[in-house]
Order: C-alpha cells, then structure tokens, then sequence
C-alpha cells in the first residue's frame, strides 16, 4: 500500500484528541468515520469538533463552505465494526491505560482488514506492550500526536519489536502528505522526544521559582519572550547554528566552561516537589490578571487567544 490509496480512515476515540485528529484527516480529504462507545460519547465529540471547526473559520483558516465540507467528511457511530471494517488506515485514540489499549486493538482486529495499519495516539506506553497479544503486532504503530492534532504538526512514531519496518515507514509517509511533521524514534523511550524535553525545561522552571530565583509569571515571560520566539521558527540546534559565525560547533566552543557552570548548578532531581501546585498556582492566577485585556483573563479567553495565535503560526510556516 502506499500512502495515497489510503482514502478512508477510522478514528477510535472521540475525546479531546480523536475529535481533533478526525478534523485533522477530514481537512486533507479522507473519509473518517469516528468511533465512541456510545451516543453520549459521540455528542460531546462533534461538539468538539465543532468548536474547533467554529475557530478555524473565525480566525478565517477557512471558508465556511470548506468548514462544512470538513464537517461531512466525518461519519459518526458506535459500531466497531461499521468504523473499521473498510478503513485502511485506523488511529485509536482511547484511554492511557494499557489493558484498555489491548482491548480496543483485539476489538479493532476482529472487524479490521488484515493490511490496515494500526496507529496509537498513546502518550507514552510502550507499543510493544500494546500489540503484546495482537493477532497482527507487525501492523502496530505508535503515533504519538502534540495537542491539538488538527493544528500542532508533530507526531512522533515508534514502533514494537514485530512493527514490520517497512510498515513504520508507510505511516511515516502517510503522516507526512497529510501535512503532519513526522519524528521518528529509533528505539523505544518512555515519554518520546517532545514530552521529554518539556519536562526537563518545566523541571527547571520548577526549580527556579522553588529556589526564590525568579517568580511564576517571570519564568513564562523569560520563555515567551525570549527562546519562545526563536523556538517558534527553529529547533534549538539550529538556532545554534545560526547564534555563531562558526555554527554550532563555533557556539559550543563558545559555551565553553559558563555551560559548565551552568549545567552543575540545575536541577537534577526526579521527584517533582510535592507543593508545587500549591506555590505555582497563585503565581499563575496572578500572571493571567496581568493580561492585557486582548490576550483575556480567563482560561477560556486565553485559550481563545492560544489558538488565534497557533493559527497564524501555522500560516506563517504554511501549515495551514
């Protein structure tokens, strides 16, 4: 199979993130059907769907006509079977929990064709526990998307230790011409590339503010405002590269003994402390009051104001 006779796609779980991937392959023009456990379930998805398709169009993403023709490309029911049966391609994304994951693929397996390629949105379990008593574990693949799929391009893939290669590979096209910046790890890692490296960077801020080093909003703005920007564009290696006239090689050597310095006194602790909500949470309701008003100062207008923003980003790397 290759990555353009994939026409239909089948999207197990209808939450936060399996509403968002359904709208994610709709708008390349697949056919999705969308599958939850019950009407219930399936309410709270389209409305979901609604919502984002709602701020695309607002922030003219696209037309409404074009937000319509999204909307209908997504089919919804409860019938495993009615969602699987014909897809080609099949994105679960159920519950982080692994028994719950075994039992969806061994559901999936019963309906799916034998070639579909198996595709989980787990944020961390391991894919070879997954597809540990799957009939095809050769067809399982881990595509781990950043929130929200249908606007952030990452997806990092991973594969069990009976993924056919050349499976893993497929996916990896597939993500790509549907407009997704695939990553691929090259062995199985707990947490996967992105999480890891915002936890590092979140272990610091924690640390920082922990110590008296710094306040709350102070650490977001000294993001925001500064390697924000830049990370926005480039990964940090090459900004690296360009901080230099001897490219990165040049900025390491440049680094010299003040990252040492540096380095040695970060923190390094894996325990996260156990007050940190406690001590971070003011911090934050007081940074949120200190908006400007055109930012907002409610969850719901500032996470208004993220996915404005998100979409001019994207626009900007013509992404959307």
């Amino acid at each position: 199979m290759k990555p353009e006779e994939i026409k239909r796609v089948a999207c197990v779980g209808g939450g936060v993130i399996g509403s968002s991937w359904a709208i994610q392959f709709a708008m390349k023009g697949l056919d999705v059907v969308l599958y939850d456990i019950n009407d219930e379930q399936l309410a709270k998805s389209q409305a979901q769907m609604h919502k984002s398709l709602d701020a695309l169009e607002q922030f003219k993403a696209v037309t409404p006509q074009r937000r319509q023709e999204i909307a209908d490309r997504v089919k919804l029911t409860t019938s495993m079977e009615e969602a699987v049966k014909n897809a080609q391609f099949i994105q679960e994304s159920g519950p982080e929990r692994l028994e719950i994951k075994r039992s969806i693929l061994a559901q999936v397996e019963e309906y799916a064709s034998a070639d579909a390629i198996y595709a989980s949105s787990t944020s961390g379990l391991l894919v070879s526990d997954i597809a540990a008593q799957a009939a095809h574990p050769e067809r399982c693949v881990g595509a781990h998307p950043y929130n929200p799929p249908h606007l952030i391009p990452l997806v990092e893939l991973t594969s069990g230790d009976k993924t056919d290669p050349e499976l893993l590979q497929l996916a990896y096209d597939f993500y790509q011409s549907i407009g997704k910046e695939a990553v691929l790890l090259r062995k199985e890692c707990p947490g996967f590339i992105a999480n890891r490296l915002q936890l590092a960077l979140y272990r610091e801020v924690q640390d920082l503010v922990m110590r008296g080093v710094c306040s709350v909003e102070d650490a977001d703005k000294a993001l925001v405002y500064g390697p924000g920007l830049r990370w926005a564009i480039f990964g940090h290696n090459m900004i690296m590269q360009l901080g230099n006239p001897g490219g990165l090689t040049g900025m390491v050597q440049m680094l010299g003994n003040s990252g040492d310095r540096w380095l040695a006194d970060m923190a390094s602790w894996t325990h996260q402390p156990d007050n940190w909500a406690e001590v971070a949470q003011p911090g934050v309701d007081k940074e949120m009051a200190n908006f400007p008003d055109h930012i907002g100062h409610t969850n719901e207008d500032c996470a208004k104001y993220r996915d404005q923003m998100l979409i001019e980003l994207l626009k900007l790397h013509r992404k959307l």
